[in-house]
C-alpha cells in the first residue's frame, strides 16, 4: 500500500475513532494544501440550522411562520416546565421541533395562509419523565394535537405574538418571538450612561441574524458576539467581546463602552434610526444613532 493511501485510510478510521473532522494534505507540485474533510450532510445540517433559526416578519406578513417562539400560555396558563417550552417551525420540511418543558418534540404541519388555518400531525416525543408543576408537557401536546386555526400580532415593544385556537375558537396557546430586525445595521455611540460621548470612530455593527457584533471603540477594532432570550421582551446580551491592543491616546471611553456593553441586558427602539440600549435596572447604558458610514 502506498504512502498516500496509508495517510488516508488513517485518516478515515481517526474519523470513525474520534467522531471529529479531519484534515487531509495533498501534495501537489511540492505543495502541500489543507482542505477541511466536512461531510456534505454536515453542511446540509448547518444550512438548515441557519434557515430555522431565522425569522422574517415580512415573510409572516405574507402568513408564512417560521423560527423559534417561545410557548407563553397553554389553555390560559402560564407555561412554565423543566426547561423553556418553545417550538420551532422548519418551512422547508413542514415540521416544528422544539420542546414541552420536558421533552422534546416534533410534528409535521399544514397550514394554508389564505384563511390562518393550521394543523398538527404525526407528532414525536422523547419520553422522559416530568415534574407535574405548572404546564405538563401533556398539556403542551394536547394544545398542539387541537390546533386548528392561527393568528398573530405585533405588539407596542416590537414583540411578535402567536396564537393557536382549537375547533371551536376557543385560544389553546400564546406564543411570542422577538423582533429585533432594528438593531441591524452600523450605529453611532452618542453617550454613554447618559453622558455624551463625541467619538468619531466609535460605531458599532450588528448583525441580528448571524449573531455578530462589529465595531470601533474609536481607536481599536471589536468583535463579538449576542444572543437574545426568548422568554423575555427585547432581552438582548453581548458576550465573548474582543478587541485589538493599540495604544489609545485616550481609553477612558474605550473602556466605559466595554462595561456599557457587558451591562446591556435589552434594547428599546425609539425610532427607525436612534436605540436605546438599558441594563437590568432599566438604566440607559449606550445611546446609538444610526449611521450610513462603515
Amino acid at each position: 500500500m502506498s504512502f498516500s493511501k496509508i495517510t488516508i485510510v488513517g485518516c478515515a478510521l481517526s474519523l470513525m475513532i474520534l467522531g471529529s473532522s479531519c484534515a487531509m494534505l495533498q501534495a501537489t507540485n511540492n505543495t502541500k494544501v489543507k482542505k477541511e474533510a466536512v461531510l456534505p450532510r454536515d453542511r446540509e445540517q448547518i444550512q438548515q440550522q441557519a434557515q430555522q433559526k431565522a425569522f422574517n416578519p415580512e415573510s409572516l406578513s405574507r402568513g408564512i411562520l417560521s423560527g423559534d417562539w417561545a410557548i407563553e400560555t397553554v389553555n390560559g396558563k402560564n407555561a412554565v416546565g423543566e426547561s423553556t417550552p418553545y417550538i420551532r417551525f422548519a418551512p422547508s420540511e413542514n415540521r416544528i421541533y422544539g420542546n414541552n418543558g420536558c421533552n422534546t418534540i416534533n410534528a409535521s404541519y399544514k397550514y394554508n395562509p389564505n384563511d390562518s388555518t393550521i394543523v398538527f400531525d404525526k407528532m414525536i416525543s422523547t419520553m422522559m419523565a416530568c415534574g407535574m408543576e405548572g404546564i405538563t408537557d401533556y398539556e403542551i401536546n394536547a394544545a398542539l394535537n387541537n390546533t386548528r386555526r392561527y393568528s398573530w400580532n405585533l405588539d407596542n415593544n416590537n414583540t411578535y405574538y402567536l396564537y393557536f385556537y382549537d375547533s371551536h375558537d376557543n385560544q389553546v396557546m400564546s406564543l411570542m418571538h422577538q423582533n429585533f430586525d432594528f438593531l441591524n445595521g452600523t450605529w453611532k455611540v452618542v453617550s454613554i450612561d447618559d453622558e455624551p460621548v463625541n467619538v468619531e470612530d466609535m460605531k458599532l455593527v450588528i448583525d441580528i441574524d448571524e449573531g455578530k457584533l462589529h465595531g470601533n471603540t474609536g481607536c481599536n477594532i471589536l468583535n463579538g458576539s449576542l444572543e437574545t432570550d426568548m422568554d423575555t421582551p427585547n432581552s438582548i446580551s453581548f458576550q465573548s467581546i474582543a478587541t485589538t491592543r493599540m495604544a489609545c491616546p485616550d481609553a477612558q471611553y474605550e473602556t466605559l463602552l466595554l462595561v456599557a456593553l457587558e451591562n446591556a441586558s435589552h434594547a428599546k427602539p425609539v425610532s427607525s434610526d436612534k436605540v436605546l440600549l438599558l441594563d437590568n435596572n432599566n438604566k440607559v447604558v449606550l445611546t446609538l444613532i444610526r449611521t450610513s458610514d462603515n
